[in-house]
């Protein structure tokens, strides 16, 4: 697995240039602590006809960052690409948390998969922000793009899980295009 991780880091960092590092060091910052996927929540909430869909999407991904910051990332402890290989050129501040699973992708994608699996109109607007997000990740060498899978499966599991949940208790409705 670390020689597949490091052909795409070695992939990656052939691509760089100052101009795209700035592009990715914006998409990175947008995914900071989820903190964008956290205010499309509360901006949901505070609308009375998308207040269900943002109480499911804030508490998928509360569920998502205990899942992984809180257990996974502590359980696996896995060292990130610029801590193994010296010569990747950090672009950000080293992050201080464990590598696997992502933290950006995993809140990213339990964004998306709860836009996708609840109908929400715009969900592939939000599939290509939680890719470029995931993707500057790999960028910007603070991930393996096994931490990118990681994230996507846990986000997208956890959003399932929950969407379902929601349902099945009749606490949101399936979403109306209408209402996007």
């Amino acid at each position: 697995m670390l020689n597949f991780d490091m052909q795409i880091i070695d992939l990656v960092n052939k691509i760089q240039f100052p101009l795209l590092d700035k592009i990715m060091i914006f998409f990175t910052s947008l995914g900071n602590a989820g903190i964008i996927w956290i205010v499309i929540g509360i901006v949901l909430v505070l609308r009375k006809e998308t207040r269900q869909l943002g109480v499911l999407l804030l508490t998928a991904l509360f569920i998502t960052a205990a899942l992984g910051e809180g257990i996974l990332k502590n359980l696996i402890k896995r060292e990130r690409p610029f801590e193994i290989v010296n010569s990747l050129k950090l672009l950000i501040p080293a992050p201080i948390s464990y590598s696997f699973p992502s933290g950006h992708t995993a809140s990213s994608f339990t964004a998306f998969g709860v836009f996708y699996f609840m109908n929400f109109r715009y969900k592939w607007c939000v599939l290509i922000l939680a890719s470029l997000i995931a993707f500057s990740r790999i960028y910007l060498n603070v991930h393996w793009t096994t931490d990118i899978i990681g994230g996507i499966l846990l986000g997208l599991t956890v959003s399932y899980i929950t969407c379902k949940v929601f349902v099945e208790r009749r606490v949101v409705e399936s979403v109306d295009e209408d209402v996007f």
